[in-house]
C-alpha cells in the first residue's frame, strides 16, 4: 500500500538510506494523516497533510522555519519536533499531489485528561516555558495559519448573523442562543483586551494532548503540534488549558448537572504556567489569563452552536444533535468558571505575594 510513498521518501529525505522503509498508520489524529515510517533502528512520523482544514500551507512552513531558526541557537528543556528539510531545503514534499511532512519520532506518552494533578502543573509548565522562550520571535512576523481562529468578537457576530437568517429556532436551541448572547458583556472585555496586550508567539491551541510525555509521566518530552503556532494572547494559551483540562467532563458529555470547572485543577495550572513564564509578562497580561478560560471556552461554544444552525458544516457529528450539545456543554462549564471568578482571583493574589 505504502511502496510508492516509501520510493519517493528513500529519493527525497537524506536521512533515509537504500534499506527498505517500513509505513503503517499511527495514532488517532483528527486533523493530519499520520504514519510511523522505520528503517533499521530509527523511526520518523510522516504526516499527510490535511489542506481541507489549514488551507495556508506555506504559512505553516515560514513559521515553523522561524522556530526551528530560533530553537537551533535558544535550546528548549523539552523537544519541538519541526519538519525536517528535504533535499531540497524544504519542509513540505509533494507526492502524489498531496503534501507530506518529515517529522523525528518522539518516544513517550500522551494523555488525554490529566490523572493526577501534578500533570496539570506539568503541562502548564511546559506551555509557559514555551511562551517565554517565543517571546524572543517578532509576533507580527508569524503569519495567521487560521485566520481569526480565536478572534471571539467575530465568532460571536457570526452566531447572531446565522440565527437571524432562520426563519424559527426550537425552544432549546432558543434558550441556548439566549444563554450565549448574555455573554455580551465578556466579549466587550475581550475586544478592550485587544487595544492594551502585546501581541505573542502562541501555541493556540493547548490540549494536554499535545504534549509527550515521558514513559513515566514524570516531565514533559515535547510540545507538538505546531500547526496553530501564530500571532495572539497569552489568555488563548492558558485559556484552553482551562477549558479543556480544568473541567469535570470532556466536550462531548451530556451530563449537564455534572459539567463544572474544578477550582483545585485551575489552580495548578495557573501556579505551573507562572512558573514557566518566569516573570516575561506584563500586568495585565497576567491579569487578563484569568478569564483566558471563559474566553476560549465561550469562542468554542458559539462555534459549536453556530455550527449546529449551519447544519454541522464544520464539526464532525456522530448525532444530529452532538453540536447543540457541545454548545450546552460548554455553556454550562462557561457558567461554572464565571462562579469561580472570586476565588481564582484569590488565588492569583496569594501567587503574587509568595
Amino acid at each position: 500500500m505504502f511502496d510508492a510513498l516509501a520510493t519517493v521518501l528513500t529519493q527525497t529525505y537524506p536521512q533515509f538510506t537504500e534499506s527498505p522503509l517500513t509505513i503503517r498508520p499511527f495514532g488517532e489524529g483528527l486533523i493530519h494523516e499520520t504514519l510511523l515510517v522505520s528503517q533499521l533502528d530509527k523511526k520518523w512520523i510522516l504526516q499527510g497533510f490535511n489542506d481541507s482544514v489549514f488551507r495556508f500551507p506555506d504559512r505553516i512552513d515560514h513559521n515553523l522555519s522561524l522556530l526551528s531558526k530560533h530553537a537551533a541557537s535558544h535550546p528548549l528543556p523539552f523537544q519541538l519536533p519541526l519538519p525536517l528539510r528535504n533535499k531540497n531545503g524544504n519542509g513540505l514534499t509533494a507526492i502524489q499531489g498531496k503534501n507530506y511532512r518529515l517529522f523525528d519520532f518522539v518516544d513517550g506518552s500522551t494523555l488525554q485528561q490529566v490523572q493526577q494533578p501534578a500533570q496539570a502543573r506539568m503541562a502548564a509548565q511546559a506551555y509557559g516555558k514555551f511562551a517565554c522562550w517565543s517571546q524572543q520571535l517578532p509576533a507580527a512576523a508569524f503569519e495567521e495559519t487560521i485566520p481569526n481562529f480565536h478572534r471571539l468578537d467575530l465568532r460571536f457576530a457570526r452566531l447572531q448573523e446565522v440565527a437571524k437568517q432562520l426563519p424559527s429556532l426550537s425552544e432549546e436551541e432558543q434558550a441556548l442562543l439566549q444563554g450565549y448572547l448574555e455573554q455580551q458583556p465578556l466579549v466587550n472585555w475581550y475586544q478592550e483586551q485587544r487595544n492594551h496586550l502585546p501581541l505573542r508567539v502562541t501555541h493556540s491551541d493547548t490540549k494536554i494532548n499535545n504534549l509527550i510525555f515521558s514513559k513515566t509521566l514524570s516531565r514533559v518530552e515535547a510540545v507538538v503540534d505546531l500547526d496553530t503556532v501564530m500571532g495572539g494572547y497569552l489568555m488563548y494559551d492558558f485559556g484552553d488549558l482551562v477549558r479543556t483540562v480544568a473541567c469535570s467532563l470532556p466536550e462531548t458529555a451530556t451530563d449537564w448537572e455534572q459539567i463544572q470547572a474544578l477550582p483545585e485543577l485551575f489552580e495548578e495550572l495557573l501556579s505551573g504556567y507562572l512558573e514557566g513564564l518566569n516573570g516575561a509578562m506584563t500586568p495585565l497580561e497576567a491579569k487578563s489569563l484569568l478569564l483566558g478560560g471563559e474566553i476560549m471556552t465561550l469562542i468554542m461554544g458559539l462555534r459549536f452552536l453556530t455550527d449546529h444552525l449551519e447544519g454541522n458544516v464544520y464539526y464532525r457529528v456522530s448525532y444530529p444533535l452532538q453540536n447543540l450539545h457541545r454548545a450546552k456543554n460548554q455553556l454550562a462549564l462557561l457558567q461554572s468558571q464565571q462562579g469561580h471568578r472570586a476565588r481564582f482571583a484569590n488565588f492569583a493574589a496569594q501567587l503574587q505575594e509568595r
